[in-house]
C-alpha cells in the first residue's frame, strides 16, 4: 500500500476499519428510517444507537472464515454486541443495499480529497508561473526547436489541464453521491421506498432512480476513468520535467537535497526519479480502466464478478492518484529553473527559430508564399547544417537585402515578437 505521500485522510478512508464503519453508518441510518416509519419501536432504536458498537476487524474476519460472507460476518459481529434490539439490524434489506451505498459514500469523500489535491497542485503551479512570466525558453514541437515561449506559458497549459480536472470532478460527484436501499433485486419487496429516501437524506446522498441488487457500474467506471485522466494529466507534466532535465537541455531539474545520492555506481548522477515514480503510478491507474469498464457488464440483476475487481482497483486508484498529486506538487514546489541554459538553447540553432518571421516579411515585400518559403528555408537549413548564423546568410543575399532592410531584419529576429500577446493568456489565469 502506498503510504509515504498519500494523505492520512485518504489512507483512512480505504482501511478495513473505515469500510466496516461506513457499513455501520448505513445500517444505523436504516434503523432510524424504520423507526421514523413506526416499524421499529423508537425506544429500541434509541438503545441501539446509544450502544458503543466496536468495529473489530479481527472478529469479523474470524466469523467470515465460517460463514464465507463478509456482510453477514459484519452483521453478526455487530449484533453480538447488542441485546434484543440487535434484531433490527439489517431488517428488510440486502447486502448491497449497505455495501453499495457505503461505497458511494467513500468514493464521494475520496473524490473530494482528490479535488483538494488537484487544487493544491494548481496553486503550486500557478505560483511558479507567476514567477516566470518573463522567463523565455524554447518551444518545441516533435522534440525540435519551434519558436520561443516562456516557462509561464508552458505552466499555463498545465493550469488549464488542472482546471478541467476540477471541472470533471465536480461533474462526476453528483453521479457518485447516490444510495440504494431497494432490496434483493431492487423492487422494494421487503423495504419501504421511504426508507431509502430517509437513509439517503441522512447520509447526504440521492436515491438512485432505479437499481437492481446493485448500482449500475458505469458510475464506478466513470470514477476510475476520471482518476486515470487525472493521473495522465500529471504524468504529462512529470514527463515534461523529465525531458527538460535531460543533460543536453537541463532547463529545469527536480530538487536535489543535501546528502541525496543519484546512483550506487555513478556519483555524478542527478536523476529525475521522483517524476519517474509519478509516471510509473499513472500507468498503474490507467491499467485499472479496462477492468472498470468490464465491470459494467453484470448478469441479470447482479452477479459477483464486479466485487472482487472493485476491492482492488477502486482503493488502489484513489491511493495512487492522491499520492502522485502530492508527490508532484512537492516536485514543482522545489523545482530548479536554469535560465542560463534556456538562453543557451535558444541560441543553439543559429537563429533559424525566426524563419517564420523572415518568410512573412518576404511575403509582405511582394514575393509569393512559395518564393518566400524557399528563401527562408534554404538559408535556415544551411545555418542549421553548417552551424553559421541564419541572419548572416540572409544579409549576404542581395535578393533578400533588396527587399528587407536592416530594420526589417531586426524586427524579424526580435524575440519579443513571439511574446507580445502572452499577456492575454496570462490574464486568463490571473497571473
Amino acid at each position: 500500500m502506498i503510504t509515504r505521500y498519500t494523505r492520512p485522510e485518504m489512507l483512512a478512508l480505504w482501511s478495513e476499519e473505515a469500510k466496516f464503519g461506513s457499513w455501520l453508518d448505513v445500517e444505523l441510518a436504516i434503523c432510524r428510517a424504520w423507526a421514523k416509519l413506526g416499524v421499529i419501536p423508537p425506544a429500541e432504536v434509541e438503545t441501539l444507537l446509544a450502544a458503543q458498537i466496536n468495529i473489530d476487524v479481527a472478529r469479523i474476519e474470524e466469523i467470515e472464515r465460517t460463514v464465507d460472507h463478509d456482510l453477514i460476518a459484519f452483521v453478526k459481529s455487530v449484533t453480538e454486541q447488542l441485546g434484543d434490539e440487535g434484531r433490527h439490524v439489517h431488517f428488510g434489506v440486502t447486502s448491497y443495499d449497505v455495501e453499495d451505498t457505503a461505497l458511494c459514500l467513500r468514493m464521494a469523500k475520496s473524490l473530494e480529497l482528490v479535488r483538494s489535491g488537484v487544487k493544491e497542485l494548481r496553486d503550486v503551479v500557478w505560483s511558479l508561473a507567476r514567477q516566470h512570466k518573463d522567463t523565455v525558453m524554447m518551444g518545441r514541437t516533435h522534440g525540435v526547436h519551434a519558436e520561443p515561449i516562456t516557462l509561464a506559458f508552458k505552466l499555463c497549459v498545465w493550469l488549464d489541464d488542472l482546471d478541467r480536472a476540477i471541472e470533471r470532478i465536480d461533474q462526476t460527484l453528483p453521479r457518485v453521491r447516490v444510495g440504494k436501499i431497494s432490496g434483493a433485486v431492487g423492487t422494494y419487496a421487503n423495504v419501504d421506498p421511504r426508507v431509502e429516501q430517509h437513509v439517503c437524506e441522512a447520509l447526504g446522498l440521492t436515491p438512485a432512480p432505479i437499481s437492481t441488487q446493485i448500482h449500475s457500474r458505469d458510475r464506478h467506471a466513470e470514477v476510475v476513468c476520471l482518476l486515470a485522466l487525472i493521473a495522465g494529466q500529471v504524468e504529462r507534466m512529470a514527463t515534461e520535467v523529465r525531458n527538460l532535465q535531460r543533460t543536453e537541455l537541463l532547463e529545469v531539474s527536480e530538487p536535489f537535497k543535501t546528502g541525496q545520492r543519484g546512483s550506487s555506481a555513478m556519483p555524478h548522477k542527478r536523476n529525475p526519479w521522483r517524476c519517474e515514480t509519478v509516471s510509473g503510478l499513472a500507468r498503474v491507474v490507467r491499467g485499472y480502466v479496462v477492468p472498470a469498464l468490464e465491470n459494467e457488464l453484470t448478469w441479470h440483476e447482479r452477479d459477483l464478478a464486479n466485487s472482487s475487481v472493485e476491492r482492488v482497483i477502486i482503493p488502489d486508484a484513489f491511493l495512487a492518484v492522491d499520492w502522485l498529486l502530492h508527490r508532484f506538487a512537492g516536485i514543482i514546489g522545489g523545482l530548479n529553473v536554469h535560465q542560463d541554459n534556456m538562453a543557451r538553447n535558444i541560441a543553439l540553432t543559429q537563429g533559424v527559430i525566426h524563419s517564420q518571421q523572415v518568410r512573412l516579411a518576404l511575403s509582405e515585400s511582394g514575393l509569393s508564399y512559395d518564393q518566400a518559403y524557399d528563401i527562408a528555408q534554404e538559408y535556415a537549413l544551411q545555418a542549421w547544417n553548417e552551424r553559421v548564423p541564419y541572419r548572416g546568410l540572409l544579409e549576404a543575399d542581395p535578393a533578400v537585402t533588396e527587399r528587407l532592410s536592416a530594420a526589417d531584419l531586426d524586427a524579424c529576429f526580435d524575440l519579443s515578437h513571439h511574446l507580445a500577446n502572452l499577456g492575454v493568456i496570462y490574464e486568463r489565469f490571473g497571473l
